[in-house]
């Protein structure tokens, strides 16, 4: 079986190598529809939770046929350690945004490592610890998790709400 340490700290390098190319990926392809899907068309923050999800999810699909199968709760795991991770980047940029009444650069690429880092250790910890069980309903739910958040990144790209989180920062 493969190292899960070694495994998830290689995790942690590709979804911030290839979260940072996300970033860029619209523009670069001339702003295409179909790359928008999967890459960041705005500053908002929802396009940029892109940046983790999708490089996270792919990397957890290698991850399944590397050792996943072989997990009860693999896809628990990687539905609660993504939104977990999402939810330490919007908690970490609003609080540091509403402090200090705008947002910065390096903070928010700091964010975003905290955001990747946070979600790899808890799938690190959940699939470490052999004693989650999980039921088939739970799994169930966390590949459902994974196949929702997929399809609304992919809608509120091209139909975003009018608030919030959709936005992207006033200059």
């Amino acid at each position: 079986m493969y190292s899960l340490k070694i495994i998830h700290i290689i995790g942690v390098f590709f979804t911030l190598v290839m979260g940072t190319l996300l970033h860029f990926l619209w523009e670069w392809s001339g702003r295409n529809n179909i790359v928008a899907v999967f890459s960041a068309v705005n500053e908002s923050v929802w396009e940029h939770l892109k940046l983790l999800f999708v490089p996270f999810i792919v990397f957890s699909i290698i991850e399944y046929f590397l050792y996943g199968k072989y997990f009860d709760c693999f896809f628990t795991a990687k539905a609660r350690s993504v939104l977990l991770g999402m939810l330490t980047i919007m908690i970490t940029f609003y609080t540091y945004t509403g402090f200090l009444g705008k947002n910065y650069l390096l903070l928010d690429i700091g964010t975003f490592i905290l955001g990747v880092i946070v979600s790899y250790l808890y799938s690190y910890q959940y699939l470490h610890d052999f004693t989650n069980m999980c039921s088939v309903y739970a799994e169930t739910v966390g590949l459902f998790t994974i196949i929702a958040l997929s399809i609304a990144f992919a809608v509120f790209t091209f139909l975003p709400p009018k608030f919030g989180i959709f936005l992207p920062p006033m200059s």
